[in-house]
């Protein structure tokens, strides 16, 4: 008979979680107990469920080094990091420096929230699910409520550390629908299929699903953390969506099926009482006379302040939720203000800096993009040379942040734009857009053409931009490094309801369904004041449009680094998105106005566009081990 192990502190990580968790465990004298006395004791089996939590990722700005991970590899940013930390992730992903034993997306030493190891560190967590699994039926559980809604959660959580490794590793994946015995014969392990593995991941989120005491959502602060029932939907629609895909639907058509998933899923969360965050409920707080959400008179600022709200709130347990729109978020806060913000205020650094390929995707307030989007630069790699939307008479390039998406105010800072707060330091006459000034609270002006001393744009310095831009999409306006003006940063959103309506819209386009996907796009567009799409789109026009839709309403979620891939073919390269990331050239002109241009960042290509960055390395140790066992090589092409 299997016979293990566990040592007290695996057993209470998180114990906080289960309001049914002791405060400590009954013990040998040794310490340890084994796992079948797990199964006699009701505490212990609630304190098991918690160690299949453990791995869940903080995500957001909690990569190491204390960045925005996947959106700083892909197009949408640049880390403020890359030359001052050449050690961290970023950096190295810019120069190439990766290898299937050292890799920097997974490979780090004193990361924090679990952004780390995930292949060895999920397939550890999806096997404690299983032996959960395997067992609750079996166990000593007090009320049979706890049990069924335990099992569901294992049923959630496994699903939820395959649907994480499909999207990094992108590949077919062994199924351990029960716990493998040490004695077990490992040369018989065989990997399912890309689809396959996702059919298993909505098997078990259909176990979930039919569970009635699992709750849709989470109502109470001591169960914060824990997985609610609306997070099946969200994983089925994600992930049959990424089935669909031409990365990993092979020769298959799977547009049809992902479009009655997403649907169903969709209408069944709408069911639950789950909607767009549409209401602006702190105003106070997010639109004051400095809180500055576009130019002065524009007209959609209301929609900006709200936009941004809802990401600098964490979502809070209630039965009746202001924000209805988050299915999920992590259990660790941001760290916007401190690790990303407009560096010159804390004096570290900016971190994330939107790129100019994302500011590019904002429309004007009258709904048209402001390039091309079926060719949008007429040098598809380098971006110098925006191919403009002709139609588009509301866009200015010399003007360009004017009569923007109301998002783009929300979601960054930009030359021109203001921050009310404390700034530590005194202006100086290099910066005439804010000299004189002494250090306190008071507006900025946030001026970032190439020379100005504070938020100018430069190749060095972690507290400059590298773009031309700051986000500001996860910081609350005035916060500050001062007593009685900071204040904690959200938790991330991992999932939510505008993600599943996007997924929907895709779906439904593919499978040609054009009105039901407009309808779709336009939900998104409303909420936030900008106008409906053209009637009658359809094939690639429409497509394009939600695509770039995809990008504006989840700008730096981490949405786009999985996006870019998963709609490439497999013999493929990021050669057009990831290769050259670009800023904007501002120079300032001795009359005190501004010329526009675009410039690359740093002059120098990443090195993380090949098609082998398509997907990331299994761990060099763990192929190598599965080769010996069972003579197969898992490694992902190219490395």
């Amino acid at each position: 008979m299997r016979y293990k192990k566990l040592y007290i502190l695996a057993l209470i990580i998180s114990c906080a979680t289960f309001s049914s968790c002791s405060s400590e465990l009954d013990q040998a004298p040794d310490g340890k107990i084994s796992l079948e006395d797990v199964w006699k004791d009701n505490d212990k089996v609630a304190a098991y469920l918690n160690t299949c939590y453990q791995y869940m990722s903080g995500k957001g700005n909690l990569y190491f080094f204390f960045e925005r991970g996947p959106a700083n590899w892909c197009d949408e940013a640049w880390d403020a990091d890359d030359l001052d930390v050449n050690w961290a992730a970023s950096s190295r992903m810019y120069t190439g420096n990766a290898s299937a034993s050292d890799f920097p997306g997974w490979s780090v030493t004193g990361g924090s929230a679990n952004c780390e190891y995930y292949w060895t560190n999920y397939f550890s967590a999806i096997h404690d699910c299983a032996y959960f699994l395997q067992n609750i039926d079996k166990a000593a559980v007090t009320k049979e409520s706890d049990r069924s809604r335990w099992k569901a959660e294992a049923h959630l959580l496994r699903a939820y550390y395959y649907e994480e490794l499909l999207r990094w590793f992108g590949c077919g994946l062994p199924l351990v629908k029960s716990p493998y015995d040490y004695n077990d014969d490992f040369s018989k392990v065989k990997r399912a299929s890309y689809y396959e593995t996702v059919q298993f991941i909505m098997a078990d989120c259909d176990s979930a699903l039919v569970c009635k005491d699992l709750p849709w959502r989470i109502t109470t602060s001591d169960e914060s953390g824990r997985l609610p029932k609306a997070l099946a939907c969200a994983i089925k629609s994600r992930m049959i969506l990424y089935a669909a895909s031409p990365l990993y639907c092979g020769s298959d058509n799977r547009w049809n099926e992902a479009y009655k998933v997403t649907k169903e899923t969709l209408a069944t969360l709408r069911a639950q009482g789950y909607e767009l965050y549409h209401t602006l409920h702190d105003p106070n707080t997010f639109f004051n006379s400095n809180s500055d959400f576009g130019p002065d008179g524009y007209p959609l600022a209301e929609k900006a302040a709200m936009y941004n709200e809802y990401f600098c709130n964490s979502m809070e347990y209630s039965s009746n939720p202001i924000d209805k729109e988050t299915i999920f978020q992590t259990r660790w806060n941001s760290l916007s203000f401190d690790v990303e913000g407009i560096g010159a205020q804390r004096g570290y650094k900016s971190g994330t800096c939107p790129s100019q390929e994302l500011v590019d995707c904002f429309n004007t307030v009258n709904g048209q993009p402001i390039l091309n989007l079926e060719n949008p630069y007429k040098d598809a790699e380098t971006h110098l040379n925006p191919n403009y939307n002709q139609t588009n008479i509301q866009y200015n390039p010399q003007n360009p942040y004017k009569n923007r998406d109301p998002r783009f105010y929300a979601d960054i800072y930009y030359n021109g734009s203001k921050r009310w707060c404390w700034w530590p330091f005194d202006e100086v006459s290099l910066s005439p857009e804010n000299y004189p000034a002494k250090a306190g609270f008071r507006t900025r002006n946030i001026m970032t053409y190439i020379g100005e001393p504070r938020t100018g744009t430069s190749a060095t310095g972690r507290t400059m931009t590298r773009t031309g831009y700051f986000i500001r999409k996860y910081m609350t306006p005035t916060t500050s490094d001062n007593n009685g003006t900071y204040r904690g940063e959200a938790n991330f959103k991992e999932f939510r309801l505008a993600e599943m309506i996007l997924n929907f819209a895709e779906a439904a386009a593919h499978a040609g369904h054009e009105d039901e996907a407009i309808a779709a796009v336009n939900e998104i567009r409303e909420r936030v004041g900008m106008p409906d799409l053209p009637s009658g789109l359809a094939g690639q026009a429409l497509l394009d449009r939600i695509y770039n839709e995809r990008r504006v309403e989840f700008a730096l979620e981490e949405q786009r680094y999985f996006d870019v891939r998963r709609l490439h073919k497999p013999n493929e390269d990021l050669s057009t998105t990831d290769k050259w990331v670009t800023a904007a050239k501002i120079i300032r002109n001795a009359d005190g106005t501004y010329t526009y241009g675009r410039q690359q960042v740093n002059g120098n290509a990443r090195q993380c566009w090949s098609n082998r960055w398509l997907k990331w390395p299994i761990p060099l140790d763990e192929v190598s081990k599965v080769q010996a066992i069972t003579g197969e090589n898992w490694q992902n092409p190219g490395w």
